[in-house]
This record gives C-alpha cells, structure tokens and sequence, in this order.
C-alpha cells in the first residue's frame, strides 16, 4: 500500500473513524418499524449489509435498494439514504421526492442528516466514508464496536503476501457479509480493473466455482459453509477467510485493492472511467 495515495491515507483513518461514528450513534428507527435503505455503487452495498444486520437482530423488515431503483409505491415507516458526495443524482431525486434520512460527508446537504464530515474523502474510490457510514448503523443497533476497530488495526498491518499477484478473485458472503463481498469486487475493479465477482456463499457452488483453479482466490468474509474451504481447495485455488470481523476483513481487502493496482502500473487515485460523484445532470 503506497502511503503517499489519498486512498492508503484513508484506508489507515478507518478504525479511528469507526469508534468517532459509533460514538455518535443513534438507531435509524423504533424496532418494529419498517426501513428501506438506499445508495448508489458502494453505498448500495452498505446498505445491503445494514439491512441484513437490522432484520437479523428482530428490529424489523429492513430492504436495501440502488437509489434508481427504489419502489416508490411501497409504504416504508422509514427511507435512510447513503451518499457520500451528497451529490448523486439519483440519490437526490429519490429524497426530493420521499423524506429521508440521510447519512453523508457533505454539510451543506440539509434536511434531515446524519453528518460524518470527518470521514469524507479525496479519493474516488470510497472506503473510509462507506465502512464510517456502516459503523454508525451498526452501532445504532447496539453493536460495540470496539473489537472490530481493534480487527482493521490489525488488518492495517496484515501480510497481504502473494495476493495482488492473483488472476482473479471471487468474494463471498452470507447475509449482511453479502453486502461486504460486493464491496470488495467493487474495490478491485475501480482501482485495479481487475477480474472479480461476488456471490452469497451458498451460490458458489451453483456455478461460480468453476473458475476456480491456481493462481486464483476464493474469499470468505464470515464464516463459510461447511465443506466450501475443502471444496476450493480441490480446484488449486486459494482459500482465504479470516476470524476478523468482517468489516475489518474488508480492509484487507481495500489494500488489497491499492496493492493490485501497484503491481499492475495503474494509480488507484485515479480509477478508470470514474469520477467522484455521478451527476447526470
């Protein structure tokens, strides 16, 4: 990890954020109340993971949605939007036509908001916005989030080994870890164009598994059912998981991603085709 990027700088801040926004903390909604939660690219798979979390701990229904795609017609108690740049086209129609709250590094968004200004970033690429933004949900639903800080100190300083030299790599996850496995192929695309998919666990037997073979990682973030790490193992592919909490786990994955790029020339500052916000107007 190149420390002079903006990305490697912000990959560093993330446990120190974790612990400020959890600090903050607030529950987006009553137990029992229905929430639909929104985002665009990254924040989408926050939301996927917090939605997960929030049904999982008997608070509610709880759905996750790109913002393009939000079904108006349903009645939801609660609309929580994520957006980093607070600029997204999508996202911002979405709340002007449905009140929401909204959790963003931008101050002068207004409204109804859960500002974590002290996470935004320079870098294209999200990470430390996005995992903040997940801490502060997590913990308004009374996760201590002490040991996973703790967990990405210790993924700061992790061997990532042989890894960024791999050919391709599949992340999976099973419930709100699913969220986290689309996060990390996102972050290997954006900064190193590189060849990623991510599945829930249970499916990548369903097919996926066939590209399995050396020189190649399968990647679980949370525990793996039973049998898949052998199973993996058989193709010549490399098996990785972690007992870290899987948020920490993604981390390693963000470095992974800076590394990746490294080692293939490319400038995870400067992603491919991408810019910042995406405003289509």
């Amino acid at each position: 990890m190149s420390a002079g990027s903006h990305v490697s700088q912000e990959i560093a801040t993330q446990p120190d954020d974790w612990l400020r926004a959890a600090a903050l903390a607030r529950p987006v909604a009553e137990p029992g109340r229905s929430v639909a939660v929104v985002g665009c690219g990254t924040s989408w798979f926050m939301a996927m993971a917090f939605a997960a979390l929030r049904e999982a701990a008997g608070h509610g229904r709880t759905d996750a949605f790109a913002a393009s795609e939000f079904p108006a017609a349903r009645d939801y108690d609660r609309v929580v939007a994520i957006t980093r740049s607070g600029t997204t086209t999508e996202v911002l129609d979405l709340v002007a036509a449905t009140p929401a709250l909204v959790v963003t590094a931008n101050p002068d968004l207004g409204g109804e908001t859960v500002l974590l200004d002290f996470a935004d970033e320079r870098s294209v690429v999200q990470t430390r916005f996005a995992t903040t933004a997940l801490a502060y949900l997590r913990a308004g639903l009374g996760e201590d989030l002490t040991s996973a800080a703790a967990d990405a100190r210790t993924a700061l300083g992790a061997d990532l080994g042989e890894l960024p030299a791999a050919e391709q790599v599949s992340f999976l996850g099973r419930g709100w870890t699913v969220g986290l496995a689309h996060e990390a192929a996102l972050k290997l695309r954006e900064a190193a164009s590189a060849w990623t998919e991510a599945h829930p666990a249970m499916e990548y037997r369903h097919g996926p598994i066939s590209v399995a073979q050396p020189g190649r990682v399968t990647w679980m973030f949370g525990p793996a059912p039973d049998g898949l790490a052998a199973e993996v193992a058989a193709t010549g592919a490399t098996w990785v998981d972690s007992d870290l909490d899987p948020m920490a786990h993604l981390v390693l994955a963000q470095r992974l991603a800076v590394a990746t790029a490294r080692r293939r020339g490319l400038d995870p500052d400067r992603p491919r085709h991408l810019t910042r916000s995406i405003i289509l107007r």
